[in-house]
């Protein structure tokens, strides 16, 4: 009986289909060989992939939440997920597949929300880092799996989920879905920062501190830890959390539903406590810069106001006073606004040696060129082995003067469309105060990536680029956005009513 209805459901979702995504596994599968994967281990996932195959066909959003979820665990220290298995192939493989289902199912997929100046934006970088491919600065042998590797990371990554979240999120219910999970995740990071402060860390997360982390997240003389909570260090959780706390405290302000304003302001004061126990000084930029930026999307004076005397607040406590100075996580904070602070002065004098090299490679040393690859005698032997610090100079030395304008470029691209949506397109209150958080969120982690190499780790990359291109997407369901909200306000109201009737009834 079972084996009739499963051949009942493969034939009504079309062999050819199932043949197409199959396939499509059997590429993933390749990809876990080639990566040192067990073929054991491959041959006992099989059965896996099948099942996933079919929930994918049944629940067209069911590998979707999948990417969200797994995005959020790659960096644990303690993930559940096979460490056997490269992270950057767990989001791209769902990321495929998703577009993979979309291409089968073409008829009943939206691609209104795709062709934007996001998509052209993203489309000159991938363009250009696909010339890359070219770039021979180092008098190295072409090598396509080095420069793809590089290139996924910084330019083809940020494509797929551009794609995956602007066909994805294409309704209220989704949208909503989505925001709760998100707010859910940032959650369960801030419960675990809390957890290890409270009750210390775990044997793998303490073995990593140890060790690798022990230079940076042990400080003042051994007695203050950096927590990092499910993130892959310290700076990549505050400046995440900070950029997190911006979005969903702006989706707290201007929502109308009282559930919806209740959570999104909890998640987002939680993520902003969260920050300071990592002792990243940058979030604290990050946070106040992702502020002001909403201060001119708000299109509200009442709010701008409160938010601009808040920020000149936090800015003027921790500039110009002592206040706090006894916790050592506010005194880091603090040492953000310090001009001699040293390791401010190692980046600057890093950032003159960059520079120097790069006059003469315009176009950098090559993607995919990293720590060992340049040989000692070669004139950027120097080059290769300076830490870059940041996201913004690691594209820098890689991609040179030029593809760093190209990237900045192509960034404000992104910046300025997704704002014209929210000042021009978005008419709903609640809706633009979404579409001003994931905006404001975007420029905040990018404020971090110009101090932090965290732009492109996980979970950010795939939060905060996929949140900036829901903002595209607002307007095309913004008449069912209000239709969903008016019913629930209205279903709320009379909630409100009978409770009054019950109250009043009780008196008499």
């Amino acid at each position: 009986m079972a084996s009739t209805s499963f051949r009942t459901s493969v034939s009504e979702m079309g062999g050819g289909r199932i043949i197409i995504l199959l396939l499509l596994f059997a590429f993933a599968l390749y990809q876990l060989y080639s990566s040192g994967f067990p073929a054991f281990a491959i041959v006992c996932m099989i059965p896996v992939f099948v099942g996933v195959t079919i929930l994918s066909f049944r629940y067209r959003m069911f590998l979707f939440w999948a990417l969200v979820f797994v995005n959020f665990l790659l960096q644990m220290k303690d993930s559940p997920l096979p460490s056997s298995v490269p992270m950057s192939l767990w989001n791209e493989a769902f990321e495929i597949m998703l577009l993979a289902l979309v291409v089968i199912d073409v008829k009943d997929s939206k691609f209104d929300g795709v062709y934007n100046t996001m998509f052209a934006a993203l489309i000159i970088w991938c363009s250009f880092c696909t010339l890359e491919l070219l770039n021979n600065t180092c008098d190295l042998s072409l090598n396509l799996g080095f420069w793809y590797g590089g290139a996924r990371m910084m330019a083809f990554q940020l494509l797929l989920a551009f794609l995956v979240f602007a066909i994805y999120i294409n309704t209220p219910k989704n949208l909503m879905k989505y925001l709760f999970i998100w707010g859910g995740l940032a959650l369960f990071a801030v419960f675990w920062i809390w957890k290890q402060q409270k009750f210390g860390l775990t044997v793998e997360e303490n073995r990593w501190l140890q060790t690798r982390g022990r230079s940076t997240h042990i400080i003042n003389a051994g007695t203050t830890i950096r927590y990092f909570s499910i993130f892959s260090d310290a700076a990549n959780a505050g400046i995440g959390l900070a950029a997190t706390s911006v979005a969903f405290i702006i989706f707290g302000i201007t929502a109308k539903v009282k559930k919806y304003k209740y959570f999104f302001l909890l998640v987002g004061l939680g993520c902003l406590w969260a920050t300071f126990p990592t002792g990243t000084c940058t979030s604290i930029f990050c946070f106040l810069a992702g502020l002001a930026v909403y201060t001119v999307l708000s299109k509200s004076f009442k709010l701008t106001a409160i938010i601009g005397t808040a920020g000149v607040i936090i800015f003027f406590l921790l500039a110009f006073t002592t206040i706090g100075q006894g916790n050592a996580m506010i005194r880091r904070m603090r040492s953000a606004f310090d001009p001699n602070d040293a390791s401010a002065g190692a980046r600057s004098d890093n950032k003159v040696v960059i520079k120097k090299y790069l006059a003469d490679a315009p176009f950098g040393i090559g993607i995919g060129v990293n720590y060992g690859d340049v040989p000692p005698n070669n004139k950027y032997f120097k080059l290769s082995n300076i830490p870059p610090d940041s996201e913004y100079v690691y594209i820098w030395v890689h991609t040179g003067p030029v593809g760093l304008a190209i990237f900045v470029f192509t960034t404000v691209m992104m910046v300025i469309g997704a704002s014209a949506v929210v000042l021009t397109r978005i008419h709903s209150p609640s809706l633009r105060g979404i579409g001003a958080g994931l905006t404001c969120a975007f420029v905040s982690i990018h404020l971090g990536g110009y101090a932090n190499q965290v732009l492109m780790q996980y979970p950010n990359c795939l939060v905060f680029y996929g949140g900036l291109s829901i903002v595209f997407v607002l307007p095309l369901f913004e008449k069912e956005w209000i239709e969903h909200e008016e019913r629930l306000l209205a279903i709320a109201a009379e909630k409100k009513q009978k409770k009054l009737e019950k109250k009043k009834a009780m008196r008499v």
